[in-house]
């Protein structure tokens, strides 16, 4: 089977402002495969509004109805999810699959270190920067010195893979100071190993009483009605109505990622879809039909299986992310987790949205730390915001954790 070079990922933008434009994935399959599209396109900050998956287990068909922004980058969109496509080799213009042979060389990772004067909403300028870069964010420490200045590390890797090169770091510095303007003391590019980056991971992330409710599964129903939560879904299995697949009906609250949640999970049990559609119903709440098969090829019969990968979905739907405010003392401390994937990918623009929301409640930072730690069996990226007690603060506690619980999970 072979397709031309320019079918596999197909754009079709809406003619009306509103409408949604249409996204044609058509190459070959792999297991996590719609995972890693539903991750791009998160990204990229587009709506799903609609979704149709095809596979015979060879060759993948993904149809998605997304709504975007007046800034969004359609050309790099494409590309990006032509990277996530398994490889293909190119005849006379016409792609043929081609099973990688090798895993991908992990990306270089690289430490943006610099020094400014602060002010309020320094740290999302910097982080906006940084993703306009195209310059995923692995790890930061950021910490505030008594004199009003703030030394910021970005344990940083490129999707382009050009920081190695001279004017990739010049261009990423003149666009820093481009937004940060005088406040600019100093500001330095270089790689960094892979132990550099295990050292700089600090102590273990350490669990006491107010933070071991956000990892507990069996206060799922208690903490349901959490303001950082929604319902739980409604999941259920059918195995009589397929002669070869497993249906599992999801019926839950919409959400930013919610696809993105869910492929992920069964990206991590190694379950393929064959066919899967989703809808929205109203504002708030979406159906999904998902026609699913084991790694061996066979329907989903245990039922301990079943029931594990039932919890599963409704703990990832119903908290994709931790969230949670704690008083240390005199200080406030906003923690933020966010399941990894086996892979080892974790949600994109987390600590984007994060700063933004703290940006806009005009909540200033002390300091702040992202790390993965081993929680239970789970690996997790822990965000830990240190609030700034300082004169003038008048948000509750309740707004800031409403607020970055929006920002997170709302696509306005």
């Amino acid at each position: 089977m072979g397709i031309l070079y320019d079918d596999v990922v197909m754009i079709k933008h809406s003619e009306q402002e509103g409408e949604p434009s249409v996204i044609t994935v058509n190459c070959p399959d792999k297991t996590g495969l719609g995972c890693d599209i539903c991750r791009i396109i998160l990204f990229f900050g587009l709506t799903v509004v609609r979704i149709d998956v095809s596979t015979d287990g060879k060759w993948c068909y993904i149809v998605l109805w997304v709504v975007g922004k007046g800034s969004t980058k359609w050309d790099l969109l494409k590309n990006r999810l032509m990277g996530a496509c398994p490889s293909c080799s190119s005849v006379s213009g016409i792609l043929f699959y081609m099973p990688d042979s090798q895993p991908r060389k992990p990306p270089d990772v690289f430490l943006l270190k610099f020094c400014c004067y602060d002010r309020r909403g320094l740290l999302h300028d910097v982080t906006k920067v940084l993703c306009e870069l195209e310059l995923t964010i692995k790890k930061v420490k950021v910490s505030t010195t008594p004199d009003g200045r703030v030394m910021d590390l970005f344990f940083i890797t490129d999707l382009r893979e050009l920081l190695h090169t001279k004017k990739r770091k010049e261009d990423t510095r003149d666009y820093l100071g481009a937004v940060l303007g005088d406040a600019m003391i100093s500001c330095d590019i270089e790689m960094v190993g892979s132990e550099i980056t295990a050292c700089s991971q600090g102590p273990s992330f350490l669990l006491d009483p107010t933070t071991e409710d956000m990892f507990n599964i069996e206060k799922l129903e208690e903490q349901s009605n959490n303001a950082a939560s929604f319902k739980c879904p409604s999941i259920t299995f059918d195995n009589l109505l397929s002669p070869s697949h497993s249906l599992v009906q999801i019926v839950c609250q919409d959400h930013k990622g919610l696809l993105y949640d869910i492929m992920r999970t069964l990206k991590d049990y190694n379950i393929q879809v064959s066919y899967g559609r989703f809808t929205t119903k109203g504002k708030t709440e979406c159906e999904l039909d998902l026609f699913l098969m084991q790694s061996d090829g066979k329907k989903i019969i245990d039922k301990s299986k079943q029931k594990a990968l039932q919890s599963r979905l409704q703990i990832e739907l119903s908290r994709p992310l931790r969230v949670s405010l704690i008083s240390r003392g005199p200080d406030t401390e906003l923690v933020i987790a966010n399941p990894v994937e086996l892979s080892g990918k974790g949600r994109p623009l987390v600590f984007y949205d994060i700063t933004l929301a703290l940006k806009m409640l005009d909540r200033p930072i002390f300091s702040a730390e992202i790390g993965r730690y081993m929680i239970g069996d789970r690996e997790w990226e822990v965000y830990r915001v240190l609030l700034d007690e300082g004169d003038g603060v008048s948000v509750s506690k309740k707004q800031i954790e409403e607020t970055v619980w929006k920002m997170l999970m709302s696509w306005e």
